[in-house]
């Protein structure tokens, strides 16, 4: 019975070197995700959620925004000019936004090229401060060095006034804009400038709060901006910033791509990209009313990752469950909700992603070790308890090994013993045969154990033809008592059909038939149970005075000519249920006092308690008479103690 050494380790051992796996499982994993971040693609994961996170209730956009004239399909269509248009055309277009009192004009278009001297002097002669035009700025890599080239506009039209600003933009790895451009003289802040905004460029490398998918500011068609008063609303540019440029009515997507078209924060959900000219008015409202994101730093990203590790072994410490995967989702979402305040109201994006990586990967693994374990623990269980206790309860201790304490604890236990009457001499008679007399008591010992098992009780060793059982652990029976005195009868009754079944295959082999008698001894009270034995092999018992009691009540039972002898608490625990008849008082080891031994019945006895009390207490006060009055009537009307009352009536023993 060495199965159940699996389960000798101690406490303190326990918990210590769960606490190193925790620490270790820590350290592990903020080093690993520390290295991560690193990693050149990793950025792209945290823009990914900065995509999301900050086009999530995005502040409205402002009245008095930009609007955007576009150079659209239907302008193509109704001006009916190949492109590159005229840029006498373009000098038309601004002579009719100043008109209609537009404060500044951009112009989203490179002039960097002289066209014909007539077309390039009538957009000179209408340009002025309030026009911005747009210049580029380009990287050009070779093998000799890397350098950059800046186109910019015509000198004959800077030389009007007209402000120039870099219309170039930076993309992340991944293709998106999201980034605002680090020029002094920006597109959008030339615009700013020209407007008399005091517009501060953000930090570099600061982040892009989009305010929208295409078309989300105002949008007049080009052709319809040459001729204001016959397609649009009287003072709709008066005071406002207008930005000339490519706007197609129907948006690009990323798959087809566009000309001057970038896939932007917006894009993770429309699928579309934003017009040059949409991202500059963008960026120009990104300006003026403070709204770019600045980045967190490393080391407040490496803080954070610090903190959400701590916070994942505390939540594992202890243990993990449905409910440790609960507070993880919730971890989690804090860390996404705390993301989004600070991107929202404190303009400062730090990332979620490395932080809920950590927790999720640090909750996820003590999961799985402690799931393994689990698994490993139930197996343990399941060799160690499946030939002691009934399947259900086994499982159920599998299910649940906290209901197993295995250190030792006090109990009130029911505990059972039975044995073999009369086994010596069977053992005498069947010597010669010992085949045979392993054979008798495996086929007495084993209905005899299903029977305790069918009765949720606990097996707790074999001693030759003895059987030794309790009740009321290793798991919980509130009714151990019943439980126990109930397998009791099966167990005497089992014996009828037993008999008869080995009588049949004696007589049909021609062997002797040795009858089988058994008697048992249950004692109720609070004993020591647990592992019990040495440092290599030991066994799930218990221990202590009740048990011996247990013992002497199977022993004595057959003094009394019955089959079962219970204790005193046992038979109070089981008199409202069962035919209870005290038989006797015995004097307790240890204790001065007489304490009463019962047996009992299923069938109802109460027409005879009366005359058996009368038996009882005759006995008591040593009535010899009155007992020998008694016992033939009780006899007849109880005959499983005609045995026991029998013994009123041998004569008494010569001194």
């Amino acid at each position: 019975m060495t199965g159940r050494r699996v389960f000798s380790f101690s406490t303190r051992r326990f918990f210590s070197s769960r606490g190193t796996q925790v620490v270790i499982l820590a350290g592990f994993f903020f080093g690993a995700t520390a290295l991560v971040m690193r990693l050149p693609g990793w950025p792209l994961i945290d823009y990914r959620a900065f995509d999301y996170l900050t086009t999530i209730g995005a502040a409205p956009l402002a009245k008095d925004g930009p609007i955007i004239v576009a150079i659209d399909e239907p302008s193509l269509a109704e001006i009916n000019v190949q492109w590159p248009w005229p840029r006498s055309l373009h000098a038309g277009l601004i002579s009719k936004l100043r008109a209609s009192g537009a404060k500044v004009i951009g112009i989203d278009i490179i002039f960097s090229e002289p066209s014909t001297s007539a077309e390039d002097e009538a957009l000179a002669a209408v340009l002025g401060p309030d026009v911005v035009l747009a210049g580029a700025e380009t990287l050009v890599t070779s093998d000799q060095a890397d350098q950059f080239i800046r186109v910019m506009p015509l000198q004959m039209f800077s030389d009007r006034l007209a402000l120039t600003g870099i219309a170039s933009v930076s993309l992340h790895r991944d293709g998106v804009l999201r980034e605002m451009p680090g020029y002094d003289d920006g597109f959008a802040a030339m615009i700013a400038t020209a407007a008399g905004i005091e517009a501060e460029l953000p930090q570099p490398g600061s982040l892009i709060q989009v305010l929208g998918g295409p078309r989300t500011y105002p949008t007049v068609s080009y052709y319809q901006a040459l001729d204001p008063e016959s397609f649009l609303p009287p003072d709709i540019f008066k005071d406002r910033i207008v930005i000339i440029g490519l706007s197609l009515q129907n948006a690009p997507s990323i798959e087809r791509g566009g000309a001057d078209a970038y896939p932007t924060s917006s894009t993770v959900h429309t699928g579309k990209l934003l017009a040059g000219a949409e991202v500059q008015a963008t960026i120009f409202d990104n300006l003026r009313l403070k709204r770019a994101i600045t980045e967190a730093g490393g080391s407040i990203t490496q803080f954070l990752l610090l903190v959400a590790v701590l916070a994942a072994a505390v939540l594992v410490w202890r243990g993990t469950g449905w409910r440790t995967m609960v507070v993880c989702a919730a971890a989690i979402a804090i860390l996404f909700v705390g993301s989004y305040i600070m991107l929202r109201f404190g303009r400062i994006f730090l990332s979620p992603m490395a932080s809920s990586l950590a927790f999720a990967g640090i909750a996820a693994a003590q999961a799985t070790l402690d799931y393994a374990e689990e698994r490993k623990n139930r197996r343990q269980i399941t060799r160690a308890f499946s030939q002691y206790l009934a399947p259900a309860l086994v499982d159920q201790l599998a299910r649940d090994p906290s209901k197993l304490k295995l250190g030792g604890e006090k109990r009130e236990l029911s505990i059972l013993f039975c044995d073999v009457r009369g086994f010596t001499t069977i053992a005498e008679q069947l010597k010669e045969d010992p085949h045979q007399l392993t054979v008798l008591i495996n086929r007495l010992l084993t209905p005899l154990s299903e029977i305790v098992l069918s009765h949720s009780g606990t097996i707790d060793k074999y001693i030759g033809d003895c059987l030794m059982a309790f009740w009321n652990a290793p798991l919980d029976d509130p009714a151990h008592a019943i439980h126990a005195v109930s397998a009791a009868l099966d167990m005497l009754d089992s014996m009828e059909a037993l008999n008869d079944t080995l009588k049949a295959e004696a007589r049909a082999t021609g062997r002797t038939h040795y009858p089988l008698e058994i008697g048992i001894g249950i004692n109720t009270g609070e004993c020591v149970v647990g592992n019990m034995g040495s440092a290599s092999r030991f066994d799930y018992s218990a221990l202590g005075d009740p048990v011996n009691l247990a013992a002497r009540l199977e022993g004595a039972s057959k003094a009394y000519g019955v089959p079962l002898l219970l204790g005193a608490r046992t038979t109070q625990a089981i008199a409202p249920y069962l035919a209870v008849f005290e038989l006797d008082r015995i004097t307790v080891k240890g204790k001065r006092e007489e304490v009463p031994v019962s047996t009992a019945f299923r069938e109802s006895a109460e027409r005879v308690r009366k005359t058996h009390d009368e038996f009882l207490a005759a006995r008591y006060r040593g009535d010899i008479a009155t007992q020998r009055a008694l016992a033939p009537i009780l006899i007849h009307d109880v005959p499983a103690l005609s045995a026991y009352y029998g013994q009123a009536l041998q004569p008494p023993a010569e001194s």
